[in-house]
């Protein structure tokens, strides 16, 4: 990734809990605060995360997720310092559809930070980035048991419907064409 769009990528803000959150590009070198990261959330939100969880939490799979193909991927770190080590504390990503059309996004944000309006500033500036790229549209999996990712979705104009011949899944879609 180039530093214009590193740059263009890269925000910060003070939500009410008193704390400086950065959101940026996700590095290679986050390797290990991912791996933290992923290790830390709740056993309910890995499989809210992960669509089931089943996925086991190593090294090696924290290294694939800051492997980033910028190119067709985005993927956001919202980071806190604390205790002058920087944590991460929420991810939203997007990758390319096949068509090139859409794509689809994942959101998490670690337990004891949600709530707190950083899925909130993850998601849009995700969306602002796919717009400035021209994606229509980006969309999501979610469990349909997912009441806290739904309610989240819905209050932020996400249009949501049954995924067909699976009711274990809800899509979730942003169009980006339309206003927010």
């Amino acid at each position: 990734m180039n530093a214009i769009l590193a740059a263009s990528l890269s925000t910060a803000f003070q939500p009410v809990i008193g704390h400086a959150i950065s959101i940026r590009p996700l590095r290679a070198d986050d390797c290990e605060i991912e791996y933290r990261f992923i290790a830390g959330l709740s056993l309910e939100t890995r499989n809210n995360r992960l669509l089931g969880g089943a996925r086991p939490v190593t090294p090696e799979y924290a290294a694939r997720l800051t492997r980033v193909n910028y190119p067709r991927e985005l993927a956001l770190a919202a980071v806190v310092m604390l205790d002058s080590q920087e944590i991460l504390i929420g991810v939203a990503r997007y990758a390319l559809e096949a068509d090139g059309v859409g794509c689809e996004f994942a959101l998490v944000v670690a337990d004891a930070w949600q709530g707190r309006g950083i899925g909130t500033h993850l998601l849009e500036r995700l969306a602002g980035a796919a717009r400035a790229r021209a994606i229509p549209r980006i969309s999501g999996y979610v469990l349909s048991t997912n009441a806290t990712m739904l309610g989240f979705a819905r209050k932020r104009g996400l249009r949501l419907q049954r995924v067909p011949g699976d009711a274990t899944l809800t899509l979730a879609t942003l169009d980006l064409a339309l206003p927010n």
